[in-house]
């Protein structure tokens, strides 16, 4: 229908303007707007909540994905709330209509000989035995902790003094928590302060400030950047044979959590120590857990085997 060809372009126009979207984008939710229309038959300005709704369903029956039936959903959603905006309408039809849950993707992580890998690579990479400790140091101390990768290139050198079992981690929120440390990255931690002691003692006598911060650099903030150990561990993954695009800092974050349920630890513990005000975002990790448990089921059980 011509109106609905009309307020199609006038709703595409708009989104170019305000969100500059590429020409692919735009090119989806026309497709998915004249789709709309054909099937409606009537002008969008009449279309009933219902009609929205067993448009929806009729995808379903279509045999479209659930992803696919989503992207639609936020096409016609969107759509009418720009004509509602705009003064084309008083009410959105579209505005209590739900779709299909999307299931989230679980996050990627590391086996713990991937691990084990990384670690080995990070100590022998630099050109100095300063830059070798400090790598150490920054891998042992992210695997032990789980922590975040800008709680750890923030922390205070402070909170590494006196050989501590715990480091007392500012996180999201500004809110507290301690993490234990592993033995080796206590080591690590030791060996890393003596080095980093020794040169800013030497950056002193040429007139430079001290620095506040474990892991000090030249940076706007003060300490080394999260784009530079982005780099680092990217490089590091290569040398250690680990895909490059499995490993990130977040990723060892995600192996803490994994590696310490597969292990046992309580669901409880490993909210605290990530840091997640809430349980459920901790969930996940069961999943990635159980996943791995079946995998190990059916590659292993007899009956498996036999069935094959």
């Amino acid at each position: 229908m011509s109106d609905n060809k009309q307020l199609i372009e006038k709703f595409l126009e708009a989104k170019y303007a305000e969100e500059g979207l590429s020409a692919n984008s735009i090119l989806a939710y026309s497709k998915d707007l004249e789709k709309l229309s054909i099937k409606i038959g009537k002008s969008f300005l009449k279309v009933t909540q219902t009609e929205l709704e067993k448009y929806i369903l009729y995808l379903q029956k279509l045999g479209h994905s659930r992803s696919t039936r989503a992207r639609h959903l936020s096409s016609i959603k969107q759509f009418f709330k720009f004509c509602v905006e705009a003064g084309f309408l008083v009410i959105d039809p579209s505005a209590q209509l739900s779709g299909p849950k999307l299931p989230k993707p679980l996050p990627k992580t590391l086996t713990l000989e991937e691990v084990d890998s990384l670690l080995k690579v990070a100590k022998t990479q630099g050109h100095t035995e300063f830059e070798r400790a400090r790598n150490k140091c920054l891998m042992e101390v992210l695997y032990a902790s789980g922590m975040r990768i800008t709680e750890l290139m923030s922390l205070p050198v402070a909170s590494a003094r006196g050989r501590p079992k715990m480091i007392l981690i500012k996180g999201k929120g500004s809110k507290e928590r301690l993490v234990p440390l592993s033995p080796s990255a206590i080591e690590a931690l030791e060996h890393w302060l003596k080095l980093r002691d020794e040169k800013e003692e030497l950056s002193l006598k040429s007139g430079l400030k001290r620095s506040s911060f474990l892991f000090p650099s030249k940076s706007k903030n003060g300490y080394l950047t999260r784009n530079w150990f982005f780099n680092k561990i990217k490089s590091w993954a290569i040398e250690a044979g680990v895909k490059r695009e499995n490993v990130s800092p977040h990723t060892i974050r995600h192996a803490f959590a994994t590696h310490l349920l597969s292990n046992g630890a309580d669901l409880r513990v490993i909210q605290t120590l990530l840091g997640h005000s809430d349980i459920t975002t901790t969930e996940i990790y069961t999943h990635i857990v159980n996943d791995k448990l079946k995998s190990t089921l059916e590659e292993h059980h007899p009956l498996a085997i036999k069935s094959r």
